[in-house]
């Protein structure tokens, strides 16, 4: 109902408008009956009025405009009561939270905000809370500078084979580790980084591994071989000026293509069975070398002492030899002449053994 009745005051309005009898600027004439034939610059029969009268009459009427247009945007006077407040507070309400949301921006510790003008890198803010121009005169874009990114490659997907430099070839599976320097490089100088990051990590890959043999490939130059690769993607990337930091590669796979994987296999258990027995033997020869030393510096001992007393020396020798030899023989000792021709000491020392048991089990 109050929206009938607004739309008909409007309309009441409108039709008012356009049937006033009077200009914008005041009335038509100034006497009680029209002239019929008014002058191009007036109503007076000369065709022009004073220049006083003219100016009285421009000034009546625009006020009269603008009291006319003051009723017709004041509450009550065309919109309904207080809209008209309403919708500035909400416009400048919008335009607040849109300043405020498009001008400060929090970077957290580890990102950076790239500042584009007009879509042209103008500065990078730092962790913290940032201030620029509103959108769409400046936009932010936030990059995580910490995160370690990780892009794998090789035989996972299938086999990624390399020709060795003894002319063999090898199947190998890495991933390669890396995070973004200078954010800014990273968004601009490359198209597609991520492409870009998978075809240098094989290229620098297929340069190393022609440098050096199969089984260094497979065995202990690993890690030779990925700190080169890693070396080589850096000054590559330094060169595409990407923003671009190489962390690390690794090297999860390098084995011989699979029809040749079982012979290969075979090949190194007899390596390594070869090496086992190697090892073994230089084990034992170091152990003989040290005996033979242990017992050649005890050597010197004794002859030294054998220096000093020759007879008592050579005397003290063939006893300790000679109790080393018959400590485990059967003996008997004869007297000449004698009253007690046998001595049967292997009786002796059993018995002797034999009473200690018995007093045990008792």
């Amino acid at each position: 109902m109050q929206t009938m009745m607004t739309l008909s005051g409007w309309g009441a309005r409108v039709r008012g408008l356009f049937a006033d009898t009077k200009g914008p600027w005041g009335p038509k004439g100034s006497g009680d009956e029209p002239d019929p034939s008014p002058g191009p610059w007036g109503d007076s029969p000369s065709g022009r009025k004073s220049a006083g009268a003219e100016r009285g009459g421009s000034i009546a009427s625009l006020d009269e405009f603008l009291r006319r247009s003051r009723a017709r945007w004041s509450p009550g006077g065309g919109l309904p009561g207080g809209t008209v407040s309403i919708v500035l507070w909400a416009v400048a309400g919008v335009v607040a939270l849109w300043l405020i949301f498009t001008s400060f921006h929090s970077i957290e510790p580890g990102e950076r905000g790239v500042v584009t003008r007009f879509g042209r890198y103008v500065y990078t803010l730092g962790p913290g809370v940032g201030m620029t121009l509103p959108s769409p005169v400046e936009r932010v874009q936030k990059v995580d500078v910490e995160k370690i990114r990780n892009v794998d490659l090789g035989s996972e997907s299938g086999e990624d084979l390399m020709l060795t430099g003894d002319q063999n070839l090898l199947d190998i599976a890495y991933s390669v580790r890396w995070n973004i320097r200078t954010p800014e490089l990273f968004l601009f100088q490359l198209a597609e980084p991520q492409q870009t990051i998978q075809e240098v990590a094989e290229s620098a890959m297929r340069a190393v591994i022609s440098q050096v043999s199969l089984n260094d490939a497979m065995g202990d130059r690993r890690s030779d071989i990925e700190d080169e690769v890693a070396k080589r993607m850096q000054r590559i990337l330094d060169a595409y000026r990407s923003g671009v930091q190489i962390q690390g590669i690794a090297i999860k796979q390098a084995d011989p293509p699979d029809a040749v994987n079982d012979a290969f296999k075979q090949v190194t258990a007899a390596q390594q069975d070869a090496q086992t027995y190697i090892n073994n033997a230089n084990a034992y020869s170091l152990q003989l070398r040290q005996k033979s030393q242990g017992e050649a510096t005890a050597f010197e001992k004794v002859y030294e002492q054998y220096k000093l007393a020759p007879e008592v020396t050579r005397r003290r020798m063939y006893y300790e030899t000679m109790e080393k030899v018959l400590e485990n023989v059967d003996k008997t000792i004869i007297e000449a002449p004698g009253v007690t021709p046998y001595l049967p000491l292997p009786e002796v020392k059993k018995q002797q053994q034999q009473q200690p048991d018995k007093g045990s089990a008792q």
